[in-house]
């Protein structure tokens, strides 16, 4: 035990300490708690193949076919990010079209919404449904650990202090004992490694978040129907913010979902243009939502959100203008051949 000299001898800072310590902890073990149990989200049935095309899709060996398939069943969907080739994305594990920056995880063997990392320290999939559980969960673990190394420092100075004295009949006996010693030489040190380890990766997703990105798109670039863009789903940083923690400011710091959408559909800016600039975004369908994820109502910036139908309808021209470019080179193939047995 502590000599008395050693300990806080004020009640009011005793008082100041222990409100401190138990609302920090409550917070960090609840966001914890947040994090490992939320299920993430996965794509909706919509997204899933009709069971006709899907029978075609399997029986198709041709790639090109597939595509063709794919591409009638994403009509009506509402998808802006292709593959690297410019294809629909497909998982053919969860057989499933891809949603925008929706990933599938091979260690939960399913399709994630806005995928950023599987967590092996929370042992769950971190992307749409418990992002913002996974940041609060750094910033309350990092708070923690910061106070419980500062109001260590003290204890550890005078140990360090005891140590360094060469002749033991100089030291004051029962200053400390082996025991508190041990406590707090350990505790000091296991609390100022984790603070240094969960700072980088806090800053790291605070960037993140300013920027709008997960940690796939940061080593990625997502690919739109202009090319790769890393900011094509910036928005600025106000906007960037809300996406993950909501429009309701009181509400930020409590693990509790605040974030905008449905996981399905995101906003998006015009690519290649200034992120701060207007943007043009899609509205998704306010009926529909994720299984166990509870969706905030819908708030200013969500309102200026375009509609699915809209989504649709580009999809639906950009598919027709392909058709037409097909047919017109077929055409052109058909003339060249006529005009070379002519001649």
């Amino acid at each position: 035990m502590f000599r008395r000299t050693h300990t806080i001898t004020m009640m009011g800072e005793r008082i100041v300490y222990l409100i401190f310590f138990h609302v920090s902890f409550v917070m960090f073990v609840w966001s914890y708690w947040k994090t490992i149990f939320t299920k993430p989200a996965n794509p909706s049935k919509e997204f899933c193949l009709p069971k006709a095309e899907k029978e075609r899709y399997e029986k198709e060996e041709r790639p090109e076919s597939q595509q063709e398939i794919l591409w009638r069943a994403a009509s009506t969907l509402p998808l802006y990010t292709r593959t690297g080739a410019g294809a629909i994305r497909y998982c053919d594990r969860c057989q499933v079209i891809k949603p925008d920056r929706c990933h599938h995880c091979s260690a939960c063997d399913m399709c994630v919404l806005k995928m950023d990392h599987h967590c092996p320290w929370v042992n769950n999939c971190v992307g749409f449904s418990n992002y913002k559980f996974f940041i609060l969960f750094l910033a309350y673990s990092l708070v923690y650990c910061l106070f419980i190394a500062a109001t260590v420092l003290q204890y550890f100075i005078k140990f360090w202090t005891l140590c360094r004295r060469k002749s033991a009949e100089n030291c004051p006996k029962n200053e400390l004992n082996n025991s508190a010693k041990f406590h707090v030489l350990f505790l000091f040190f296991v609390a100022a490694m984790f603070c240094i380890s969960i700072l980088s990766l806090f800053s790291y997703h605070l960037w993140l978040v300013g920027k709008n990105r997960s940690t796939i798109e940061a080593f990625r670039a997502p690919v739109f129907r202009t090319g790769s863009d890393k900011n094509g789903f910036s928005l600025g940083f106000r906007k960037n913010i809300a996406q993950v923690f909501g429009d309701q400011k009181q509400y930020w710091l409590l693990p509790i979902f605040t974030s905008q959408g449905d996981g399905l559909t995101f906003p998006t800016r015009l690519v290649n243009a200034d992120a701060e600039q207007a943007t043009v975004t899609l509205q998704p369908d306010s009926n529909k939502c994720v299984p166990e994820v509870s969706v905030s109502p819908l708030s200013e910036s969500q309102n200026r959100l375009l509609s699915n139908e809209q989504q649709a309808n580009n999809a639906e021209d950009h598919l027709a203008e392909n058709y037409v470019a097909e047919n017109f080179l077929k055409s052109a193939e058909s003339e060249t051949v006529t005009m070379e047995s002519e001649s």
